[in-house]
């Protein structure tokens, strides 16, 4: 069957296919493979961190203060946001990409989606990287 012919879906309808000359979709499954992958591995770092190696009463505003005194944990967080941001993101896309199926929601729902991810980018961002402890 040619990439643009009609194929029939399970509701009777007949969907065209748009042929895709980009890898967009390999390259997006990848990413989510390996972001998952480091997603775990900073997750469970973070837990251990925050809630094994510390009590709940010593994490407060002064060991974060102290701890983003460090870039490396500055990076470590910004690299946890980026990644859980964007892989969240990814798998929203695919999930209304499968259940939405008129083209005006689902332009409306991945519009809200990029708006709410660039948002919470730009915020979680601006938090780590401007953070300045009063003295």
């Amino acid at each position: 069957m040619h990439a643009s012919s009609p194929s029939p879906t399970t509701t009777g309808r007949v969907v065209r296919r748009i042929p895709v000359s980009s890898n967009f979709e390999l390259y997006a499954w990848l990413f989510m493979r390996i972001s998952g992958v480091l997603l775990v591995l900073l997750a469970l770092g973070h837990m251990a961190i925050m809630h094994v190696l510390n009590d709940v009463a010593t994490v407060n505003f002064a060991f974060i203060a102290a701890r983003w005194a460090s870039p490396f944990w500055r990076i470590y967080d910004e690299l946890l946001l980026v990644l859980a941001l964007i892989h969240g993101g990814n798998g929203m896309r695919v999930i209304f990409d499968d259940y939405i199926r008129s083209p005006g929601w689902r332009l409306v729902a991945m519009i809200v989606l990029y708006v709410v991810v660039i948002a919470l980018l730009i915020v979680g961002s601006l938090i780590l990287l401007t953070f300045q402890p009063v003295p």
